[in-house]
C-alpha cells in the first residue's frame, strides 16, 4: 500500500496536470506559465517545479496520458475477434474524430506539442513507452486483418500502420490549425473512406460500413473547454 505521503504526492500531481489541461485549453502552451499552473491547482510554484521541471514536462506528462488512452482504444479493438477489421479501423477513425472535436480547445492547445514531443521522446520515458505499445497494438490489428484476407498483404503491416497515423493525424492537424469549416467526424470519415478504400479487400470492405462503437478504456479524460471558433 501506498503512504499517505506518496498519496499526497501523487493527488498534487493529478491537481497540476488537470490545472495544466485546463490552461493549455483555455489558452494556448505559450502563453501558461508555471506560475499560472500552480495558482489554477493551488499549490506553490515551487511545488509545480517538485513534480515537473518545467512546461515541456508537464506536456510530457499529458501525451503520456493520450497516448496510453489511445492504447487502450486499440486493445479494446484487439479483443474484439468477432467484428471485421474494415469496420474496427472505421471506428478508431470515428472515435478519434469524436474526442478530439469533442475536446476542441485542449487539444487545439497541445496537439502541436504532443507530435513534436512524439518526434524526441527520450527513449524509456512513460510517453515514449505508451506510444511504442499503441504503434504495436495497431500493427497486430493490421496484421490480423491481413492474416484474415481483409486487407491487402502485398505491403507490411507496419507500412498500413505508419499510412493510419499519417492519414488520422495529418486530417486532425489541418482541421485544429489550419481549416476548422465542417465537422471533424465528417473528415474523419471521408479519412478512413480514403485509407479503406486503398487497403480493404472484397467482401469485408462492404461489412466495414457500419461504425462500431469501441469502449473508452478506464482513463481519466481531460475535462472539456468550451469551443470557440476563429473569425475568418
Amino acid at each position: 500500500m501506498r503512504s499517505r505521503l506518496q498519496q499526497g504526492r501523487d493527488e498534487q500531481r493529478r491537481r497540476i496536470l488537470d490545472a495544466a489541461r485546463e490552461l493549455f485549453g483555455a489558452r494556448s502552451f505559450d502563453d501558461v506559465t508555471m506560475a499560472d499552473v500552480a495558482e489554477r491547482a493551488g499549490v506553490a510554484r515551487a511545488t509545480v517545479f517538485n513534480h515537473f521541471p518545467g512546461k515541456h514536462a508537464l506536456v510530457e506528462a499529458i501525451t503520456e496520458e493520450v497516448l496510453s488512452y489511445w492504447a487502450g482504444m486499440l486493445e479494446h479493438a484487439l479483443a474484439d475477434e468477432e467484428t471485421a477489421t474494415p469496420a474496427l479501423v472505421r471506428a478508431l477513425f470515428a472515435h478519434m474524430g469524436e474526442g478530439i472535436a469533442h475536446y476542441y480547445g485542449f487539444y487545439r492547445g497541445v496537439f502541436r506539442e504532443i507530435a513534436k514531443l512524439q518526434v524526441g521522446l527520450e527513449e524509456g520515458s512513460g510517453a515514449a513507452r505508451a506510444r511504442a505499445t499503441a504503434f504495436e497494438r495497431l500493427i497486430r490489428l493490421l496484421a490480423r486483418g491481413q492474416a484474415r484476407g481483409e486487407l491487402r498483404a502485398d505491403v507490411e503491416a507496419i507500412d498500413l500502420a505508419r499510412a493510419f497515423d499519417s492519414l488520422s493525424n495529418g486530417t486532425i492537424n489541418q482541421w485544429l490549425f489550419d481549416d476548422t469549416s465542417g465537422a471533424l467526424e465528417q473528415r474523419m470519415e471521408r479519412a478512413v473512406d480514403i485509407y479503406l478504400g486503398a487497403v480493404a479487400l472484397g467482401a469485408s470492405e462492404a461489412r466495414a460500413a457500419a461504425v462500431v462503437k469501441l469502449p473508452a478504456p478506464p482513463r481519466a479524460r481531460p475535462r472539456r473547454v468550451p469551443r470557440t471558433r476563429r473569425s475568418r
